[in-house]
């Protein structure tokens, strides 16, 4: 038996190569739990080759018929998951003093990704006190013996990563019922592999384009991973174009560290970026859709004196002001230029550097993208790769994503949430991505998505919006996951894709600065009305704000938070360790967020302090719909006065008042004036440009 134990175990480690982390955590002597997450049919095995023999193992009464060959040389018990009285026979293996080893999602998984704890591993934590070891299996979700065929490349000898978290312990609360404990128990257990799972994934000093490379090598050189209107190209395609480009920007760019990026979403702006970090160039994503002056200011703000940009571009987009404004400060290259003068041999060598697969010469790297507020000039917002790739995997840890999915993303890069979830992420998942030029185009969109059977689709309430009122009601019938940012998700939005598609759309929250997802609706832990969750490894604080009665201000610290600021005519300031968000948010006892407004989105009307936020969704509720935006304005008498734009010619005032009454608010949320305009300006982000809207009425009062 011995030597059959050690045959079997040679044999394991030769063909998964395992790599140990953490091992020394493990304090078996006494009774412990053991919790690790079940990718493939081979965990357990594996699992009992390594761990000490003072274990039991907890197997399925089905799978351990079938895999009696290797439970004979482990301490097991067999237990029937419909059979309540099981839990009792575990109780008694801990009570004499051995260690359990339990999967607690009960079944491997098939999304990739965790699935549901179930409350046996929480109620035995609470009964005995025991410590619980999460334990996070890494590698064997591709190999043969996962479920996931189809859905990940399948590998003979996929590398396995075996890494033992920190220990915890669940205690029981007499004065609460134990079903509210067991479910909170299992909550926390499936926050806390998250959390594991993310720190077993990240990775430090990271440069993006190195992450392309190794996804190629897992998810295979001809894996299809980016299309846009007239091209796709596979990920042998990408690089092979990226190293090309690269080595053109060795001669010119030659002794640049920033460079100006103006590019619709495309291939050719992912073969840019990619080119870049792998050169060391840190691209600067500039926002077409802002004027002439503000373009200036951003190039000023990061040192920029040389742009990039496409001639087909700049003449469907109709652009050519832009680039005969930038001319003037910097120098413009097209790419189309670059292109035509690479030569056989450069082609020859950038095959050569994609066989030999040579990596960035840079290593770590960053990029820069610039927020769009009321500040007189536009700060550059400094994101490293590190910061980008944690957020990635951030998302990844709460959401199951394959390569069987097909991401659409019509959010422009120069939009965080447009770069890091809708183009970084693909690439780096390995998961296929549609990449389209403008989130405006609500009925081709719409039609897209159905063509090209899209699973995945980020927007904001605003787009998604759009896309709702223009699609026919089967165009989103493959969408399995829509995901909202950017801006609060309107009640009526909600309300439409579920009633017209069947389809529920998770909200999220961030910022720029948090490269920039925060918090998350998630299948497994969804809250309509909230922006979810924090993701694993973010840490937070409310600060009381005064005239502020409940929730606070958020600030935050995580992997993910940016290195600092750019500020015009300053320089590069660092990070603080902890961000201030600027939004006023609640936080329930379960941990879902609640974003109240920001904090400069407040009216001080007679020394109160007025949500204009809440005065919208007010009006929303009132008349319907959502095409109204509240601004403060300054008032002589009162400090400041709220007005109400709007599209809609029926909405009055005296109706609101009426509405207010009856649902008992104050009359300090009522406006002062309402505006009838045609169409409410938006940011590129498809926010409301509420500076704009405040210029507006700034015009309309000098004017009277």
């Amino acid at each position: 038996m011995a030597l059959m134990y050690h045959l079997v175990k040679w044999i394991l480690v030769l063909w998964f190569r395992p790599r140990f982390r953490g091992l020394d955590k493990l304090d078996v002597s006494r009774p412990c739990i053991i919790i690790p997450n079940h990718v493939s049919l081979l965990d357990a095995v594996l699992l009992a080759f390594v761990l000490p023999s003072r274990t039991t193992f907890v197997a399925n009464t089905e799978i351990a018929k079938r895999f009696s060959f290797f439970l004979r040389f482990r301490k097991h018990v067999t237990v029937d998951p419909l059979n309540p009285y099981s839990i009792r026979h575990m109780l008694r293996v801990l009570k004499n003093g051995e260690s359990l080893v339990i999967f607690p999602e009960g079944r491997i998984t098939t999304t990739g990704g965790l699935m549901k704890i179930y409350s046996g591993v929480g109620y035995l934590a609470m009964r005995t006190g025991a410590p619980v070891y999460p334990v996070i299996i890494q590698g064997l979700e591709r190999s043969v013996f996962s479920y996931l065929k189809g859905k990940v490349r399948i590998a003979w000898f996929p590398k396995v990563t075996i890494t033992v978290g920190t220990p915890f312990t669940l205690h029981k609360n007499e004065h609460e019922s134990m079903r509210e404990q067991k479910a909170a128990a299992s909550d926390f257990i499936l926050r806390t592999l998250q959390t594991e799972l993310f720190q077993a994934r990240m990775k430090q000093d990271i440069n993006l384009f190195d992450e392309a490379l190794e996804a190629s090598r897992i998810h295979g050189a001809r894996q299809v991973i980016a299309k846009d209107l007239t091209t796709s190209v596979s990920y042998r395609t990408l690089l092979v174009a990226s190293y090309l480009l690269g080595d053109k920007w060795k001669t010119l760019l030659a002794g640049k560290q920033s460079v100006g990026v103006l590019l619709p979403n495309s291939v050719g702006h992912l073969v840019t970026l990619l080119s870049l970090f792998r050169v060391g160039i840190t691209p600067a994503i500039l926002n077409f859709s802002l004027g002439i002056r503000s373009l200036v200011d951003c190039c000023e703000t990061a040192g920029i004196d040389t742009v990039l940009t496409s001639r087909v571009f700049i003449e469907k987009g109709k652009l050519e002001h832009l680039i005969q404004g930038l001319s003037e400060r910097v120098a413009i290259i097209y790419l189309e230029d670059v292109k035509a003068s690479a030569t056989t041999g450069n082609k020859l060598t950038a095959l050569y550097r994609y066989l030999t697969r040579q990596r960035s010469q840079a290593g770590a790297n960053e990029l820069i993208l610039f927020t769009s507020g009321s500040e007189s000039k536009p700060k550059g917002v400094v994101l490293t790769h590190t910061n980008v790739y944690a957020n990635i995997k951030q998302v990844t840890s709460v959401i199951d994503i394959t390569a069987r999915d097909k991401i659409f993303n019509a959010l422009p890069m120069f939009h965080s949430f447009g770069l890091t979830a809708g183009t970084l992420l693909p690439v780096v998942a390995g998961v296929p991505v549609f990449l389209y030029p403008s989130p405006l185009h609500y009925k081709v969109i719409s039609e897209l998505c159905y063509d090209q059977n899209a699973t995945i689709l980020f927007g904001t309430s605003t787009f998604l919006a759009g896309y709702g009122k223009a699609a026919h009601p089967y165009n989103f019938y493959s969408l399995r996951y829509v995901f909202a940012g950017a801006e609060k998700l309107k009640p009526d939005v909600r309300q439409l894709w579920m009633e017209k598609f069947g389809v529920r759309i998770f909200e999220g929250y961030g910022a720029t600065e948090t490269s920039p997802i925060l918090s998350l609706n998630t299948p497994l832990a969804n809250r309509p009305g909230t922006v979810g969750r924090l993701l694993p490894g973010i840490q937070s604080r409310l600060e009381p704000v005064e005239g502020i009665a409940r929730g606070g201000h958020l600030l935050v610290k995580g992997p993910n938070v940016m290195k600092g600021y750019l500020i015009h005519g300053k320089g590069f300031v660092p990070a603080d360790e902890w961000y201030p968000t600027g939004d006023l948010v609640e936080q329930d006892a379960d941990g879902f967020l609640t974003i109240q407004s920001r904090l400069k989105r407040f009216a001080k009307i007679a020394g109160e302090m007025v949500s204009l936020n809440l005065v919208e969704e007010l009006a929303a509720q009132c008349f319907g719909h959502s095409e109204l935006a509240a601004i403060a304005v300054s008032d002589p008498r009162r400090g400041e006065k709220i007005v109400l734009y709007t599209t809609d010619e029926s909405v009055r005032t005296d109706r609101l008042r009426a509405y207010l009454a009856e649902k008992q608010f104050s009359p300090l949320l009522l406006p002062s004036a309402v505006h009838v305009i045609k169409q409410l300006p938006l940011l590129g982000s498809g926010k409301t440009d509420y500076v704009a809207l405040k210029q507006l009425a700034e015009q309309g009062r000098n004017a009277s």
